[in-house]
Formats: structure tokens, sequence, C-alpha cells
């Protein structure tokens, strides 16, 4: 296994223009997928867990299962906490040897949002953790929080400036106009917006609601400043038909390991489809040059 901090992930996306996928688990079968693809794909990984399996799995079970699933790996992989609004939760996966770890303070008021965001570089950055912060509000629904269309809002430059000299913050979440889950209507990135973000921060930029988003944009997102994109909801939606494959050629199919095996196959698919529309296919090789110029 090779565990690596996010922020070393992340800035080296970011200094050579390629995004590296930050993927959700759920079960088992995910992280495997995600584990496969990389491998597959020679290509460094964020395996996200997010809120919504810490309350169906648990957060220490779920970093135990990709430990325990990582031990053949041999491509860079960051394990990273998905939008915590808990410092107690976000410390508890510092202290449990996460790579990345974001706190999500976009509800709390600027003031608020920096100050804790600020104790969790604070707390993460000796240990050579990587931290993420979010400022501005992204639409939709993840984890059973939703933000409605109306109460979205695109980031300023401004404000993204003033929040990342409060807190320092390694890679910084901002709203562009993408949304969690499928989109309704393609959506329009704020790209030059995006630009002028990255450009005043000088540091990677994370794009949340990377399912569904047309490849165009994604690789003008990269070309700006993105070197982080969430994917979940077209991975959830994956693994389910690949499993209703399975179904509907054998309504009677009851081993889970054929059902769940469909899905994870499904899966694995569309991570490797994502690693290449990133760019991040064979850029795990740099990253074995580094540890060996450094063990010399």
């Amino acid at each position: 296994m090779t565990f690596i901090s996010g922020k070393d992930i992340l800035s080296h996306a970011y200094t050579n223009k390629y995004a590296v996928g930050a993927f959700s688990a759920h079960n088992a079968e995910t992280i495997q997928a995600i584990l496969w693809a990389a491998e597959e794909e020679q290509a460094p990984v964020m395996i996200m867990i997010g809120q919504k399996v810490i309350q169906y799995m648990g957060l220490e079970h779920m970093k135990r299962m990709i430990d325990l699933f990582s031990k053949n790996i041999t491509v860079p992989i960051s394990v990273h906490l998905d939008h915590s609004r808990d410092f107690a939760q976000t410390k508890q996966a510092i202290q449990l040897g996460f790579q990345s770890v974001m706190f999500d303070g976009s509800a709390r008021s600027f003031e608020e949002n920096a100050a804790i965001t600020s104790k969790v570089v604070k707390l993460a950055r000796p240990l050579g953790i990587g931290t993420e912060g979010e400022i501005g509000k992204i639409g939709g629904t993840e984890d059973d929080i939703t933000v409605a269309e109306e109460d979205a809002m695109i980031t300023s430059t401004e404000e993204a400036l003033a929040f990342v000299e409060a807190t320092d913050v390694d890679y910084l979440a901002v709203s562009i106009g993408t949304a969690h889950g499928i989109y309704q209507k393609p959506p329009k990135l704020a790209l030059e917006r995006l630009k002028e973000i990255s450009g005043a921060v000088n540091r990677p930029i994370v794009l949340h609601g990377g399912s569904d988003v047309p490849d165009e944009q994604i690789s003008a997102a990269i070309s700006r400043g993105v070197a982080k994109i969430n994917v979940d909801t077209e991975l959830r939606q994956a693994f389910t038909y690949g499993m209703l494959e399975i179904l509907k050629d054998n309504p009677h199919e009851y081993h889970l390991a054929n059902s769940l095996g469909n899905g994870r196959e499904f899966m694995k698919e569309k991570v490797k489809e994502k690693i290449r529309l990133f760019g991040s296919s064979q850029k795990a090789q740099p990253f074995f040059e580094f540890a060996s110029i450094g063990s010399e």
C-alpha cells in the first residue's frame, strides 16, 4: 500500500494540470472497484468516506476496510473524510490516520467557518494530513443534506482569498455552478470566476458535484486550477445498474457474489472512465520516483 498525504497528491496534480478523482466508497465492493481501477490505470486516487456511509457503516470500520484492501495496491492512495460538519468527527479521522480531511462549515457564518477550519489545519498539518475547506454553498443533496438551488451561490474571489488567508487550508472547495446529484439540465460552470479564484488563492481547487458534468467543462475546469474532482452519484448509479443487469437476466439469482460482483465491475469501469477524463491515468510513477530519491 502507498498512502500519500492529500496535500502531496493534489499539489502534484495542480502543478501538472490534471485532476485526481476523489471517489466515494460505500462498502467492500465499492472500495475494491476504486482501488482496482486506480491500479489498472496506474493513477493516484482519493477514496472518500462521506457522512451517509459513516452513519451506515461507521468511520473506523470503513477506514480499516480500506487499509485491508489496499495491502497489495501499488498506486498512491489518500483516504479522505468528506463533508464533516463536526470538529470532533474531523479530529477522530485525523487520529485514525486519514491522509486528508474536509471540514465543511459552509452553512455557518464566514467567521465561524474560518475559525473551525483553521483549528483543523493546525491539528492536521504537523501530521502531514491534507486539509480541505469550503466557501460558498453547493446545491443539490448529499448525505441527506439538501441545499436548494436558490440558496446555492457562486463563490466570490474576494471571499475565497479571505478564507484562505484566515485558514491556510491546503485545498479549497468553491461553488462555481455544480450541484450534488444528477442534473436536470446541463450545468454551466462559472469558468472565468474559477480562473480568478485559482489565481488569487494559488492552491488546488476542489470541484464538488463532479458527477454528470459535461466532459468539456471538466477539462476546462482542470485547466483553470481544479485538481480534485468528487464523484459519487455516477458511481452509485453504475454499481446499481450492474446489479440490476444480473437480476434482470435471472430474478432468482441469490448469490451476492454474482450481483454485487457485477456491480463492482460496472463501477470499476466508471472509475476508469473518470480517471482518464481527469488526466490522472499513468500519473502514479512520479510519486515512486520521488520516494526513491528521498530514500537515497
